[in-house]
Parts: C-alpha cells; structure tokens; sequence
C-alpha cells in the first residue's frame, strides 16, 4: 500500500512541472485523490459488492470532479492531469504510464450489456485536453490523442489522431519528426498530443523552437568533436545538450 503511495507521489512530481512537494501532490491533487477512490471503489466491484463499488465511486467524483466506474482497469503511474470532467467507463483499460488531461471521455457507444464498451489504451498513451475516444477498440502504446479530437476507431502504436472526427497520423515519419519527438521526450513535453499538422500557430511556433534546439545540439557536437580532435579540451561540456537550457521552453507551456 505504502510502496504504491510512494509510486504515485514519485510519478507527479517526475511528470508535472508544477508540482513542488511531496505534500503539495498528496494534498492538491484531485487527479491522484480519484486512482485513490477508484482503487477502493474497485476492489469491492470485483468482490461482488457492486453498491458499495458505485457508492464509493460516487463519492470520489464528488470530491475530485473525476468519474471513474468501478469497474474500470487502470493500470500503474496513471497521471490525471487537472481532471475536472474526466469520464472514464464500465469496460474501459487504461495501461500503465498514461497521460489523461481534463474533459477527456473514455467512453462507450453501444447499449449491449457484457460487451466491451469501452477503449483500452495501451502503455504510455497521452489523452489530449477535451478528447472522446468512444468505442470498445484499442489505442495503442505510445499513441497521442489531440485535444478535442473525437476517436471513434482504433490508433496504431506510436502513432496520433487529431481532429473530429479522428484521423490517424503515423508518427516519425521522416528524420525531422523523428529527431523533434526525441528532443521532446527529453524534455518531458508533449503539447497536449497536438502535433505539427494541425493549424495551430503556437504548435507551430514550439516545434520551431524543437527543431532549433535539434540543430543547436547537432552543431555543438560537432564543435566538441573537433575541438577535442585538436588537443582542446572544454571544461562542463561533457554533453552537447548542456547548451541548451529546456526549462526556457517549460516556461512557456506550463
């Protein structure tokens, strides 16, 4: 119980900027507060003890804002970030490491009672700002969703869906894309899974920024390299990506 605590406080404060304290996460986050319900609210439904499962579950969303059933699956180091709004169904699998941000819907659309309803997400998926991903198919590891895109098919692994309704765009599919997905990974930044090909000017402007640190980073190598070839050694420069400081850039998005 006390090892998974320590996981859940350990994954904000690794994933979100924001977070200062250990005390501020266990205290002020309603994201973590509704895997904390849930879990309780979980582990009765499995035990046969449906009320308590729903009421336990209802409590929580009164508390948080977050409406999980409890007969969802979540999986480990799940950030719910913000989470106001968030809905996630009876059938619902959520993998470990994933991203879900406010107003996100996990949910169903048919009627039919014992079927799967709802999407699983695979490991490490981002769930975009406003985003419905409706339907019983899977989105796969390390796939993004945009926010306020409306899924209602399945998305490949690594790859994002954008828009409403949903289409799929595969991902890395050049070297630039694949070397500005590296770079921020590096520094923990996803945009909410928007990606370039959507017509945001700040998207756009960001991977800008992205593809500049990548070069950066690719000249000062390349500098490193020769300047040790010639006998000249650089103290505190062990790593190019030391010249570029990417809090500058958290700044702006947080």
């Amino acid at each position: 119980m006390f090892s998974r605590l320590r996981e859940d406080l350990a994954n904000v404060l690794e994933r979100d900027p924001a977070a200062r304290s250990r005390w501020e996460v266990l205290t002020c986050y309603p994201g973590m507060h509704a895997l904390w319900w849930h879990r309780l609210a979980h582990a009765a439904w499995v035990r046969g003890f449906r009320w308590l499962g729903r009421f336990t579950s209802h409590v929580g969303r009164m508390l948080t804002g977050i409406e999980i059933h409890p007969g969802a699956t979540i999986g480990r180091r799940v950030f719910i970030d913000h989470g106001m709004g968030v809905v996630i169904g009876e059938t619902a699998v959520v993998g470990d490491d994933c991203t879900i941000y406010q107003g996100v819907t996990l949910g169903g659309t048919s009627l039919y009672r014992g079927t799967k309803r709802h999407p699983t997400l695979g490991k490490g998926v981002v769930i975009g700002a406003g985003a419905k991903v409706l339907g019983g198919f899977e989105v796969g590891d390390g796939a993004k969703v945009g926010s306020n895109a409306v899924v209602v098919k399945p998305v490949p692994a690594g790859a994002t869906a954008v828009g409403n309704p949903a289409r799929v765009i595969e991902a890395g599919r050049d070297e630039a894309s694949r070397a500005r997905e590296a770079k921020a990974e590096q520094m923990g930044f996803t945009a909410y899974g928007v990606t370039r090909d959507m017509d945001d000017p700040v998207s756009k402007a960001l991977h800008g920024l992205l593809d500049h640190a990548v070069d950066t980073d690719r000249r000062i190598h390349v500098l490193l390299e020769r300047l040790e070839a010639a006998g000249i050694a650089v103290e505190g420069a062990s790593k190019a990506e030391d010249a570029f400081d990417p809090q500058s850039l958290g700044r702006m998005v947080d």
